[in-house]
């Protein structure tokens, strides 16, 4: 097979499965995934004669590098609205709460978004795109062994944030409930006193 026609085979099999990677990560109009996305294969184009056989992973490692480039962009310019002062992003100064702050489950994104970055990687490249070690070893750049050590760091991470919110938790509910019962008992002691 040509390095023209492993091209086409990947874009066409793998396309949808690098879209939802992009978009997984960007939160923002579908017009910026398709520009990243666009981006992820114009370099594949590129870079087609290096396009391994398997070539998933390998287009997730190019797609994190369109992203990354993505955001130091709207990083710039962000900070040049910033100076400016005048644009609607930087005169409304409003935070939005997520729309899974309500949904079940939002714990563990919460437990998520306390980690670092790459670590946060780690985890939805393993759980999001169901890779197996080696082919984040070849997203990630790296051996095996360190994808394998980067996963098993990340994973205890994300669970000594899931306990620390369930401490956290668990703490509120209980001074929630404590000032609740201690409200009745009084609530109870005034109307016997006037009984």
């Amino acid at each position: 097979m040509s390095t023209d026609d492993a091209f086409d085979a990947a874009y066409r099999e793998h396309y949808w499965a690098v879209s939802r990677f992009v978009a997984r990560r960007l939160d923002d109009q579908a017009w910026e995934v398709e520009e990243v996305v666009a981006e992820v294969f114009a370099v594949a184009w590129r870079r087609r004669a290096e396009v391994p056989e398997s070539p998933l992973p390998w287009l997730y490692g190019v797609a994190r590098h369109c992203l990354a480039n993505t955001v130091r962009g709207k990083g710039r310019y962000r900070r040049l609205l910033a100076k400016l002062g005048h644009h609607e992003a930087t005169a409304g100064g409003r935070t939005v709460a997520s729309p899974d702050a309500e949904r079940p489950g939002s714990w563990v994104l919460e437990a998520l978004s306390r980690l670092t970055e790459a670590d946060q990687e780690v985890l939805r490249l393993t759980a999001w795109e169901e890779l197996t070690v080696a082919e984040l070893s070849t997203v990630l750049g790296c051996g095996r062994s360190a994808a394998a050590m980067r996963l098993h760091r990340a994973r205890r991470r994300l669970r000594e944030q899931i306990e620390t919110l369930r401490r956290d938790d668990r703490v509120s509910v209980g001074c929630t409930s404590g000032k609740a019962h201690s409200a009745d008992r009084a609530d109870t002691a005034h109307k016997d006193g006037h009984a």
